[in-house]
């Protein structure tokens, strides 16, 4: 039993019988865990003090300090500690009485070893959840104007260092990486390290609009400029002035528009649609795309001098398969953020439930796992988010994962993969080719062949 990969669970067993305390150290070290016993409250406090414990075990009759009070003294010394009061004394308001002074449980004597073991091994799992959840919190505390943006694996720090180093500077910035990394809060977070984080911050999805309705949007127009048009429009690029403006999906912008933003970036001016009077910029592009540019530049899809003038520093996001170490880190902060949101007290994600997302691949990365958690939060019933509130196909997979002999081909692989992320996607296909990270018209041949359509 281990509280963490390289250090074991630190157990006190608290007992003025020697008997009893002997059997029951001997009984958890053979189990793996650092056992200390003590014969009084007052050498086990003393201790506890200069080395906390994970787990106690502790007597409600013992000599000068009982167990009562000894457990409050504890609680004050460190919060942490999971204390099991046992006793042969007492009944239900004993035992109130114990959980309200911050008990992990109450057992009466006699109990069978196999009972105590399995407490034990509740309790060790909840302080090892506790300790976990406080480093990873720090870690966050850590990332100073990267509050956003979630993840203390070696892949997420190297991210966070190069967005610390290029925000300051002004140059223009590539995001790359699938739907669901996080490129908006990448982008967002440059702009609030720099200089101009007290100007505007312009967000402008190339995929949403119709192409001839890009450049009015991006550049504005003037009155008159075409039907319909009965006012002068101040576009978004000159709305962002002095500001960041922030290019989603920079890869579905049309060839046409591509010429036009790059004269836009080459020069510092636009010229509204309809207008005859360039108007001077200050702006700073950052520009995000989930597909490969340099294979669109090959293909003649995307301009070669727009990609340079965009890609001044490149910045790659991981996918979360690729920095698994971060899934409880997110997942905790979506549990946070989803409690508050749906006014509900749940605290913390079980082991069992822990482990199924930590196995689990995310093929719709972070925001996937934001969804799973949030409808896990707004179903679950108790304080504590369980596997039984995960969605069923993932509770699934994980137990097959656990059967060894059970191989398939894969193509069933896929086809089982496929159907299930369009289900998750409610059947949107342009969603789930997005998550899957492949072309609709490959999602279409695929849906065909396996007779998903």
């Amino acid at each position: 039993m281990t509280a963490a990969a390289d250090q074991p669970t630190r157990l006190a067993v608290v007992d003025d019988e020697a008997v009893a305390r002997k059997r029951l150290a001997e009984a958890f070290a053979r189990d793996g865990y650092a056992v200390e016993a003590y014969g009084d409250a007052e050498g086990f406090l003393a201790r506890a003090g200069e080395a906390p414990f994970d787990v106690v075990l502790l007597d409600w009759r013992l000599p000068g300090l009982d167990g009562l009070e000894a457990l409050s003294r504890l609680k004050k010394l460190a919060t942490q500690a999971e204390a099991i009061l046992v006793t042969g004394h007492g009944g239900l308001d004993t035992a109130i009485e114990a959980i309200k002074r911050g008990a992990f449980h109450f057992v009466a004597k006699p109990f069978k070893l196999a009972e105590i073991r399995s407490l034990v091994r509740a309790a060790a799992d909840k302080a090892a959840l506790g300790r976990e959840n406080r480093c990873l919190r720090q870690a966050l505390r850590e990332q100073s104007g990267l509050e956003s943006m979630i993840g203390a694996s070696v892949s997420m720090r190297e991210v966070f260092e190069l967005i610390r180093k290029i925000a300051p500077v002004g140059c223009n910035v590539l995001i790359e990486g699938a739907s669901g990394t996080g490129k908006a809060l990448a982008a967002r977070a440059i702009h609030r390290l720099s200089p101009r984080r007290d100007q505007a911050f312009v967000s402008f999805n190339c995929g949403a609009f119709a192409e001839d309705l890009i450049a009015s949007e991006l550049f504005g127009h003037e009155r008159g400029a075409f039907t319909g048009a009965a006012a002068t429009r101040v576009g978004l690029l000159e709305s962002a002035g002095g500001g960041t403006v922030f290019l989603d999906e920079i890869g579905e912008m049309p060839l046409s528009m591509q010429v036009k933003l790059l004269h836009v970036i080459q020069e510092r001016q636009i010229l509204r649609v309809g207008g005859t009077k360039p108007i001077d910029l200050d702006i700073r592009v950052v520009a995000a795309t989930n597909r490969d540019l340099k294979q669109e530049v090959a293909r003649g899809l995307f301009r070669e001098d727009l990609y340079y003038r965009l890609n001044v520093v490149g910045l790659r996001l991981p996918r979360l398969a690729e920095r698994q170490d971060d899934i409880p880190l997110l997942a905790r902060h979506f549990l946070d953020k989803y409690s508050l949101l749906f006014h509900k007290s749940v605290s913390g994600i079980d082991a069992a439930a822990m482990r199924i997302l930590a196995q689990y691949g995310f093929p719709g990365n972070v925001r996937e796992l934001e969804n799973i958690v949030e409808r896990a939060v707004a179903l679950c019933d108790g304080d504590i988010l369980g596997e039984a509130d995960l969605p069923r196909d993932l509770r699934q997979m994980d137990f097959a994962s656990l059967e060894g002999d059970r191989l398939e081909s894969l193509t069933a692989m896929e086809r089982r993969h496929i159907a299930r992320v369009l289900e998750r996607a409610g059947r949107n296909k342009g969603l789930a080719a997005q998550i899957l990270d492949i072309p609709r018209t490959t999602l279409w041949r695929k849906l065909k062949q396996y007779g998903l359509d």
